[in-house]
Order: structure tokens, then sequence, then C-alpha cells
């Protein structure tokens, strides 16, 4: 019998393994993996103000919405829910709460994840180094090195089951539609120190080249966003400013409607199709024209 020269055999072991070992290095992780999230997209975003009320009044003027509300402690958490509610109530929303002395500030941003394993998470992070959940029940935020906030749901999850149509009185008279969330752009002490989380947490499959900004977008899916954006000296780590989705607009005739209103139209000239605005906090808010229903 003819023998085979084991140094012919050995190279092709070698490479067999070395394909095998890529492509588990590649694959998209496993059914019940914890992280990297199998995230469901942008879902919500929460504002602290010190009037929930006059908030929720100017919003109602920005934006053609059936405003909700929920009873929180002694005041009213308000919805600005962004598109028509349908039965499972699954639909994305601006939520208006009280500050309670803190300054105006985008609190939290919400993900949904197709799987929510809550305790796993917390052990995966805290091994590599990072924070845990922060809070108690399913209201717990998980915080990045920075300490902003991320609020997880799995579906069905729905816009929060006590909020109901608000009874209070509005002006009514919204000029865009809204869609859905875009973007987040979350201001970091450090990029160098922020991104390792942000990988772990939304994979690296989901993030893409620094712009021409220098700032660092992770594509997640229903077509959003979050955006990392390194903090200049003097510059505290935030939620900087939030985008929302909305239907094909007027920018010139809407723009002069808001400045009527009092509001600060902030420029846009890198994207002449992108309407940027002050609410009656400070907060900053971008509008994205959208085809999309």
């Amino acid at each position: 019998m003819r023998r085979v020269p084991i140094l012919l055999v050995l190279p092709i072991a070698c490479l067999t393994a070395l394909v095998v070992t890529t492509a588990a290095q590649n694959a998209a992780p496993p059914a019940g993996a914890a992280l990297p999230l199998q995230n469901l997209g942008l879902e919500h975003l929460d504002i602290i103000v010190p009037d929930t009320a006059a908030a929720a009044r100017f919003y109602s003027r920005i934006f053609k919405t059936v405003l909700h509300e929920q009873p929180q402690r002694d005041s009213l958490r308000y919805f600005v829910v962004l598109g028509d509610v349908p039965a499972d109530r699954q639909v994305g929303y601006v939520a208006i709460g009280a500050a309670q002395g803190r300054p105006p500030a985008i609190g939290h941003y919400c993900v949904l994840a197709k799987v929510y394993d809550r305790a796993a998470m917390g052990k995966s992070l805290e091994a590599a180094g990072f924070p845990g959940i922060r809070g108690a029940g399913g209201l717990g935020m998980w915080p990045d090195p920075d300490g902003l906030e991320l609020q997880l749901f799995q579906p069905p999850a729905g816009l929060v089951t006590a909020a109901v149509k608000s009874s209070l009185d509005v002006p009514g008279d919204g000029l865009v539609t809204p869609r859905g969330v875009d973007h987040m752009l979350l201001r970091v002490a450090s990029l160098d120190k922020a991104l390792p989380y942000y990988r772990m947490v939304y994979g690296t499959a989901a993030e893409r080249p620094r712009d021409a900004e220098g700032r660092v977008w992770f594509h997640l899916e229903r077509d959003t966003r979050l955006a990392l954006k390194q903090a200049t000296t003097g510059q505290s780590p935030s939620i900087e400013h939030y985008a929302l989705k909305v239907a094909p607009f007027d920018r010139t005739a809407v723009s002069a409607r808001l400045r009527e209103l009092g509001v600060r139209v902030l420029p846009s000239t890198d994207e002449p199709d992108v309407l940027r605005f002050e609410d009656n906090n400070g907060i900053v808010v971008e509008l994205r024209p959208s085809s999309g229903g």
C-alpha cells in the first residue's frame, strides 16, 4: 500500500482548522446569547423637564399626533406618540417626565431586543469591567461608561400600559407627521473608552468607520442608528440630541412657522433637507424626512 507522507497531511488539517475557527468568529451570535444584543432598533426616548404640561403643549404644536398621559408620583407623564397606535401598542414615542430639580435633558433611550436576558447581560458586562444595571424592577437602566442610560424591552413592549389619551388642553395644530425615532447622538468623554462597551452591546458588525466629523455610527435594525461623538474640553457626557423620522414637509414653511412660535431654528447647512431646532427647554431635536410609511 502506498503511504501518504505525513508532512502533506498536516497543512491540510491546519488549513481546515483555520477555516472553521474564522467562520466561528464571524458567525452571528447564538440564538440565546445575551450580547451582542439581537436588537430590533430604537423604540423611544425620555426627556426630563421642569414643566411637563408646558412641554407637552409645545410638542403638540410641532407634531401631528395624539398626546397620551400616565400618572407618575405627583405629576403626569406625557407621551408624544410617533405614529398611529396599533392594537399591540407597539409604537415609538417621546416620553416627557418631571425633572425633579435636575436640568432639562434627554434622560435615556430605549432599544428593543429580540431576546433580553437581563441576568446574563449583567454578568457579561460586569465581567468585562462595565457597569451593571442601575435600578430595580423592569425599568432598570443600563449605564455606559459615562453613565448615559439605555433601557431595554423585549416585545411585546408597546406604549406604556397605563398610558391613555391625554385630557390636557393642547393646541393640536401640529406642523409635521412623526414616523419614529431615527437616531440618538451620544457625547462621550472618550471614544476610545466608550467604543469597547458599544461594540460589546451592539456588535462590531453594526459599527461604521468614523465620519468626516469624527463620529462613530452604529446601525441598528429598523433603519435606526446611534452615533458616538467625542466631547470637547469643558463639555460633559450627555445625549446631545435626538432625531425623528417624519413625513416629507416644506422645510422653509415649517422653519418660518417655528420662528413665529418663538422656536430657535438651528443651522443644518450640511444636510439641507434636515431641520434642527431647540424645544422650549433647550433640548435639540432633529427632523429627518422619511419616505417610509
